[in-house]
């Protein structure tokens, strides 16, 4: 099968031709139809995350497929066929540690891990998925697999940050909801911050009109452009559109520490700020502020099991708009360095016929 391989850190990817793997007794082969690429794909190979992986090594962790091939145990009650459309949950925990048995395997505290950061990833013909980690796709839903595989992460990921702030009771009419960073996350957020806000209104954030427009389209009911802008400029701009120049609950999806700063800064008393991205490293934000004030900052970090079928049934009921680009494995290292750059709007997907 063809391949697109991490040779090394900072090194463009090679496509090769490689064996084909074979599934163990509990594996399922998934013939890969579409796999999203990600910024964090992008970070892999840059070296930002601090894994020990074994070179040569194919990433890529948001992957839809069919089954073409079943291990010896994998049992009827588990309702797989050969041709079924599917997709991969990402988040491969060890079952043991209390995350797992909480239901978080993406937060597994043992030998647990992801695929495309340490599992053979979606970047291929073919991939082998453990049974229980794969989710089987109506076929009469209509959903194709390119706008699948996005769900797994970019539809996932900002899902269960809004969801936090829906659980902290910050969203609900009347208050004021900001989306920031309108990429491949950012795109959905703003759906679920309309999706689960209660009727709060929808602000989007972001440094690109292009994006902002995407953002538009997706149903923010206002949109400020923060590039160049002091703290002060964005605070009067959500005055004039609001009617405050403050926010009570925020979806940080770019997790560079400027936006992060700015939406600390903007915060309303009792205000949550919720970041899911990972573009920074460190971000200071005042104590007195934070603490005078009861703010709430917290992170989140990609979803469960559960989350990915409220996303998947959602878009089964047509509730998720999709900005997809396909694009061919061949041109995978332009790709990236397109998205390296900030010049991807919605999210990229490889494609294989």
């Amino acid at each position: 099968m063809r391949a697109a391989r991490m040779h090394g850190y900072k090194q463009p990817m090679q496509i090769d031709e490689v064996p084909m793997p074979e599934p163990g007794p509990d594996e399922v082969l998934v013939k890969v139809r579409a796999t999203g690429m990600c910024r964090s794909d992008y970070q892999l190979i840059d070296g930002y995350f601090p894994l020990d992986l074994t070179f040569p090594y194919i990433p890529g962790h948001e992957v839809a497929g069919e089954v073409a091939q079943l291990g010896a145990g994998i049992p009827e009650s588990a309702g797989l066929s050969q041709g079924d459309l599917v997709v991969v949950d990402p988040a491969w925990g060890d079952g043991t540690c209390r995350q797992c048995h909480e239901g978080n395997e993406q937060l597994c505290t043992g030998s647990g891990g992801w695929i495309g950061f340490g599992p053979p990833g979606g970047f291929a013909e073919y991939v082998v998925v453990p049974g229980r980690h794969l989710i089987r796709i109506d076929a009469g839903a209509g959903l194709e697999p390119h706008y699948l595989a996005p769900l797994v992460d970019a539809g996932l990921t900002p899902y269960r940050g809004m969801k936090k702030l829906r659980s902290y009771g910050r969203l609900g009419p009347g208050r004021t909801v900001v989306v920031s960073g309108i990429g491949g996350l950012g795109g959905y957020g703003v759906q679920y911050a309309r999706l689960l806000g209660d009727g709060a209104t929808v602000v989007a954030f972001g440094r690109s009109d292009d994006k902002l427009a995407v953002a538009t389209q997706n149903g923010a009911d206002h949109t400020v452009n923060t590039r160049g802008k002091t703290r002060d400029e964005v605070r009067g701009e959500l005055q004039e559109l609001t009617g405050r120049g403050e926010i009570d609950a925020a979806l940080d999806c770019s997790g560079a520490p400027e936006s992060l700063e700015l939406n600390a800064a903007l915060l309303a008393s009792e205000g949550a700020l919720v970041s899911v991205g990972l573009m920074g490293q460190h971000v200071e934000f005042p104590i007195f502020s934070f603490v005078s004030g009861e703010r709430t900052f917290s992170g989140s970090f990609w979803g469960n099991y559960n989350d990915l079928t409220e996303v998947l049934a959602l878009a089964a009921q047509g509730r998720i708009k999709h900005t997809v680009t396909p694009v061919q494995l061949d041109d995978i290292n332009d790709r990236l360095d397109a998205l390296a750059k900030g010049d991807v709007i919605g999210r990229q997907v490889v494609v294989f016929d």
